[in-house]
């Protein structure tokens, strides 16, 4: 174990918890609906006694890791925490009882826990004469689970909506063919956004014409391990043999038009982040909900003229209006293939006000 500064072992001790929380890898289907959560317990004397980290859902919490691992040694200790102890019974028990029976007299946290469900873990320690203090690297500890969360807060899945383009803003040809705008850079890199989520999103359309597979697959076109559900979203009866719906990953036929139903269902499922990748409709729909929280924009080099918008009619008549959404990142992409043009994907998010 790393050896911590004793004059001031906390810092450490939560940066260590931090690298913990990383260290299942990134959010995806594996993770989700559960946070990664790190854990280091500290000794009397400022020592590293145990450390442990939550692998995903129905296996132990950070918390319940370490003090397995210390035994009795935990009694009289420090525990050192990313976020706030659950109090609450789900998969496994309230990891605020399990510091309080442990023995444990003092706990440290960075994030409080913003799922209602869980919350109130600190109140349950203090109350048990635990003493409790919080905000120790807060700010890396909500990025480390940004997305969820966003989504606990919102009380229903974080939304990215991707979309390729051309320069001017076509989707697809005048005769309906869209293979491929974006290079095969942009979708090998759309393969590694599709893996950070636990939700893929189309409508009857998309599905009905394009008839795509929505799984998450390798450099190599091989799908991975634990793929995301995917999900179908419209009222149009659809035929069996679409490959949504074969054996490759999950599938689910949402019978309603209204993205506010679609999550609710979706959250109800206990779906942390969609990956919407529906048709100029679907979108459409979501951004006047204001349900977008994210958008993924791979931009190609090259001219239609002509063909399908990324977006229907937004209801937008003058430029003052428009829709602005705040640039968070500019990439161009290289290309990964004889013959591809560099693309430039774009990510961006709502400003205030535009949700």
């Amino acid at each position: 174990m790393k050896s911590l500064d004793q004059r001031d072992p906390e810092p450490g001790a939560m940066r260590r918890a931090l690298e913990l929380a990383a260290a299942i890898g990134a959010p995806g289907p594996a993770i989700y609906p559960n946070p990664r959560v790190g854990c280091v317990l500290l000794g009397p004397d400022g020592s590293m006694i145990a450390e442990g980290y939550h692998r995903g859902p129905g296996t132990p919490h950070a918390e319940v890791d370490a003090l397995a691992k210390a035994g009795d040694a935990a009694r009289g200790a420090t525990a050192v925490v990313t976020l706030e102890p659950c109090n609450h019974t789900g998969r496994t028990g309230p990891c605020s009882q399990a510091l309080i029976e442990a023995g444990v007299v003092r706990v440290v946290y960075a994030q409080s826990d913003p799922n209602p469900v869980a919350a109130g873990g600190a109140a349950t320690l203090k109350q048990s004469g635990i003493e409790v203090e919080q905000g120790l690297y807060a700010a890396e500890s909500r990025d480390l689970n940004r997305v969820w969360t966003q989504a606990a807060e919102l009380q229903r899945p974080y939304v990215t909506w991707k979309f390729a383009t051309t320069l001017d803003g076509r989707s697809a040809a005048a005769d309906g063919t869209s293979r491929w705008v974006s290079s095969r850079a942009a979708r090998l890199d759309t393969h590694e956004l599709r893996a950070l989520s636990d939700t893929m999103l189309v409508g009857t359309n998309t599905v009905a014409v394009d008839d795509p597979a929505l799984t998450v697959r390798d450099a190599e076109d091989r799908p991975v391990g634990v793929q995301p559900l995917r999900v179908v979203m419209g009222e149009r009866d659809l035929p069996e043999d679409r490959r949504i719906f074969d054996a490759q990953a999950p599938s689910l036929h949402l019978r309603t038009r209204d993205p506010h139903e679609a999550l609710a269902a979706l959250w109800e499922r206990e779906r942390r982040h969609v990956f919407l990748e529906g048709g100029p409709t679907l979108a459409a729909a979501f951004l006047e909900a204001g349900l977008v929280d994210e958008i993924v924009v791979y931009v190609a080099p090259f001219l239609l003229g002509a063909g399908r918008s990324a977006v229907a009619d937004l209801g937008i008549s003058t430029i003052s209006d428009a829709f602005r959404p705040r640039v968070r990142s500019v990439d161009v992409l290289a290309p990964a293939a004889v013959g591809d043009e560099p693309n430039v994907r774009l990510i961006l998010e709502p400003q205030k006000g535009e949700q």
